[in-house]
């Protein structure tokens, strides 16, 4: 199992970003979602969103790693991060309108063991809107 109860120090570095305008959707932006609100919010015109934020990994009443931490969501055993899309005007409030799911199970345990983790992923799906659901590897690339 390896070393639990640490801090990991996570970074989410999300490329390809759909644009400021896509599906009908204007003023578009991403954020990590810290409890029910959005965090860092970037315009989904930038060349690159990034994020750096820590998760505590803790050892779960059977053995197995589980994750805590105001930005963790989900039920043991299927936590994850979410990357929240919405709209921003200028001077206006975030309103979502579609997440995508970091899954944290995906991080390998050789990163948990050392403290550090990198998601990278593409914030744009196959049909040029803002990447939603479950991303899973290979669509994440977890170092």
């Amino acid at each position: 199992m390896g070393r639990l109860g640490v801090v990991l120090a996570l970074r989410i570095v999300g490329r390809e970003l759909p644009g400021r305008e896509c599906g009908g959707y204007r003023d578009v932006h991403v954020a990590v979602q810290r409890g029910r609100e959005p965090e860092g919010a970037v315009p989904a015109d930038a060349a690159e969103a990034v994020w750096e934020f820590t998760v505590e990994a803790v050892a779960a009443p059977d053995g197995t790693r589980d994750f805590r931490g105001p930005h963790v969501q989900g039920r043991r055993g299927a936590r994850f991060l979410y990357l929240t899309w919405g709209e921003q005007p200028p001077g206006g409030a975030f309103t979502m309108f579609r997440r995508a799911k970091l899954m944290l199970d995906d991080l390998p345990a050789r990163s948990v063991e050392r403290g550090t983790a990198e998601a990278r992923l593409a914030l744009t799906d196959r049909c040029g809107m803002p990447v939603c659901a479950s991303v899973r590897p290979p669509a994440v690339t977890w170092t």
